[in-house]
């Protein structure tokens, strides 16, 4: 048996269990490991000899999270009732932090007990912070890159492990909605000023104060509040006045950011409002039930597969050419680095200790891009992420200049200048005469054919499409395209290149808009057709928020501005000709751009604003062009127009062969353009609904709306055979 738990006793009598998971960079909770630390945990309360425990880890880091891949084992071995199996399992782990909790103390008098310090040495997530708070003293080292919390929300569970029940015990409902509502993983001062760590020492200083409080810890230092007579729940009771307006607000809370379209925090407060009207054994046993409500749920599963396993798996290069050697970027050009893409491009690449050379028409355009890094790391040292001394050094890393004899020596390549064929061609001409053999070259085009661009330069075997999203610091999702040449070595390349500046690529054929925007565009337009058929403006919007749309479709043009739109439209327009589906929503792009509203960058939009740039609401004057129809639909009908406009592209693209993995069709959804995460992407969603469901209401909206919406033979195919897309396309989920 792989030991997991090193299990130690001292000369003082103080046990040390320290969580080592072998082969892996940071602890991840498995099966094997609970049970594992379940019996180090007997042994230590069982000898005598043993006055105290200290519970830490061999590693830089204290853990990860749970192996959600445990959760899928529970339903699997529990066989035709999978919820029992789950809940099963989930009181499991809650007698064994309970265990420790209670640490042999006695029942009735709480006496007897040894004392149990969390000596943490860095970054704790999940059951990580779980089995921490279980303990009776939380010791955190001063690590500046350690964050701490519970970010199970972030896919769609929540902290199932007595992490909703003890946080919600120690700091109140309004209290820990960061860490519990929020999923925020904080620094260790942070957590300690909320009141979830009791003590930061120095690194160096951690295992001896958490064994000298171990030594001094008194019966009652152990006996956790909720265990002592008379504990009150912090901000009241729900049945209280005090805690009836804390559960309304935080009720409130909910529904306003989630619009009720995410499952995992309405099942969060419910166990919270119910556990806290019971005992604390009882409260354990409602948050387990909630817990397997919401692991029952086809959302919950959606999520993890996608925002978990599947993106997990694409970082660790489950798509790259196997036969490819390390192809990690040493030195990276950016054509068009003082422009907004170009400097974000540099800037995530300096960060990732590449070299970086960003190429202007001149010395002072590309200063510009320097300037942007500068107050990205500015802003970064005002918030105390970065010193001086590293800063300086990523500065060290950037040279800005207008002569393209600086990229001599990258081996890699990208393009970042404006949408325009003709200026591509010319700064891709003017690059290649400086790189040496096997440099590849890649084009940022968020629109523009790849093999169209690939024809420009001398070898299109190295040449690729790395498609950035704006803003670059902020976006995790980068989408690599295949020209019809593209070699093994480019792709490689480019996912080595993607996965040293830490975000998660995607690896798409070539067509026209790729995947993300192909799909994103359609949802725009459909938004701004229901505007000219009449559909009040305030029903779009909050229909396709209630779908879990982070942005409305006219909010979102007017972030990216509507006379972007416009150029791409009438680009594309010029490429397809005949075969341009025209469409009212380009009107009415064309009346406002012509209105000069072009969306926030204007202060004025769909939306409008203030001097400042603050949305104040939609804009009335919509209404004077596009008149309220006296009929309005209901907002399942709006929301199927929104939401098929997107998937039915998706898939299309996988028919197609656009799309060659269908993980990538859904954690690129997500990342992307924010497709409503709680469904897992758009092939999960569908496969949620069902494929026969899903033919049924494209027929009725195809023949209501047209035939944009008709059904792809693909997905009428898969409702005849009864088949689901991960059913039929799912890979095997694991990383090469």
């Amino acid at each position: 048996m792989t030991e997991i738990f090193h299990y130690s006793v001292d000369a003082d009598g103080v046990a040390t269990i320290a969580w080592d998971l072998p082969g892996r960079s940071m602890n991840v909770m498995t099966l094997e490991g609970l049970e594992q630390l379940d019996a180090c945990i007997d042994r230590a309360l069982g000898d005598e000899a043993v006055k105290g425990i200290i519970l830490t880890s061999a590693k830089a880091d204290f853990a990860g999270g749970m192996d959600l891949n445990i959760l899928a084992g529970m339903k699997a071995s529990a066989g035709d009732n999978p919820a029992k199996g789950l809940f099963e399992g989930v009181m499991q782990m809650h007698g064994l932090l309970r265990k420790l909790e209670r640490a042999g103390m006695d029942p009735k008098t709480n006496k007897g007990g040894k004392p149990v310090a969390w000596a943490c040495p860095g970054t704790a997530a999940g059951i990580g912070l779980e089995l921490g708070l279980a303990c009776h003293r939380r010791f955190v080292a001063d690590n500046p890159k350690a964050k701490i919390g519970l970010p199970e929300i972030m896919v769609g569970i929540f902290p199932g492990a007595g992490g909703a029940t003890r946080v919600s015990r120690m700091l109140g409902t309004m209290g820990s909605a960061p860490f519990l509502l929020e999923g925020k993983m904080m620094a260790p001062a942070k957590v300690k000023a909320a009141g979830l760590v009791d003590e930061v020492v120095p690194a160096d200083d951690l295992l001896s104060a958490a064994k000298a409080w171990v030594l001094s810890a008194k019966d009652a230092d152990i006996v956790k509040p909720w265990d002592a007579k008379g504990w009150k729940m912090p901000g009241g009771a729900p049945y209280s006045p005090q805690g009836f307006e804390t559960f309304v607000g935080a009720s409130a809370m909910i529904n306003g950011k989630t619009q009720g379209a995410y499952p995992a925090p309405k099942a969060l407060l419910a166990a919270i409002y119910e556990g806290a009207m019971v005992d604390f054994d009882t409260a354990l046993r409602i948050e387990a039930r909630w817990f397997t409500n919401i692991l029952m749920n086809p959302s919950s599963g959606a999520m993890i597969r996608s925002l978990f396993l599947n993106k997990e798996a694409l970082e660790k290069g489950a798509v790259r050419p196997q036969d490819v050697p390390d192809a990690r970027v040493k030195k990276l050009g950016v054509l068009g680095g003082g422009g907004f893409m170009g400097a974000g491009i540099g800037y995530v690449s300096a960060m990732a200790g590449i070299e970086v050379v960003l190429i202007d028409r001149d010395d002072a355009s590309a200063a510009k891009g320097v300037e942007f890094i500068t107050g990205l790391l500015d802003d970064s040292l005002k918030k105390k992420r970065i010193t001086e001394d590293k800063k300086a050094a990523i500065l060290g890393q950037v040279t800005a200049t207008g002569d393209y004899a600086a990229l001599k020596g990258c081996d890699l390549v990208i393009e970042a200048v404006f949408e325009d064929p003709g200026v591509k061609k010319t700064v891709t001409e003017a690059a290649q005469a400086h790189l040496g053999e096997g440099a590849i070259f890649a084009s940022n085009t968020s629109t523009l054919p790849i093999t169209g661009l690939a024809e420009n330069y001398k070898d299109p075997e190295t040449f690729i499409g790395i498609h950035f999203f704006s803003p670059v610091h902020k976006m995790m999702l980068v989408e690599i395209i295949k020209g019809k040449k593209t070699g093994d070595a480019a792709v490689a390349k480019a996912l080595d290149f993607v996965r040293q500046i830490r975000k998660t690529p995607i690896v798409v054929n070539d067509a026209r808009f790729f995947y993300a925007n192909r799909c994103i565009i359609p949802y725009f337009n459909e938004g701004a057709r229901m505007v000219t058929e009449g559909v009040n403006p305030a029903l779009i919007e909050n229909a396709a928020k209630q779908l879990g749309m982070p942005l409305g479709p006219l909010q979102l043009v007017d972030e990216t501005a509507l006379d972007l739109g416009q150029k791409i439209a009438k680009a594309t327009k010029a490429a397809m000709g005949d075969a341009y589906p025209d469409s009212p929503s380009d009107d009415l792009i064309d009346w406002m751009v012509e209105q000069g509203r072009v969306g926030r960058k204007a202060k004025a939009g769909f939306y409008s604003y203030d001097e400042k740039g603050k949305r104040q609401g939609l804009w009335e004057g919509l209404a004077g062009k596009y008149p309220l129809a006296d009929d309005q639909p209901d907002v399942t009908e709006v929301q199927h127009r929104l939401a098929f406009a997107q998937v039915l592209e998706a898939v299309r693209a996988l028919e197609e062969g656009v799309l060659m993995d269908i993980r990538e069709g859904d954690v690129g959804a997500i990342l992307g353009w924010g497709f409503m995460p709680w469904s897992g992407g758009p092939l999960s969603w569908l496969d949620i609904l069902g494929a026969g469901k899903a033919v049924e209401i494209c027929d009725a909206l195809s023949a209501k709306h047209g035939e944009r919406f008709s059904t792809p033979d693909l997905l009428r195919d898969m409702a005849a055979k009864g088949e689901s897309f991960y059913g039929r396309f799912a890979p095997d989920a694991k990383a090469a």
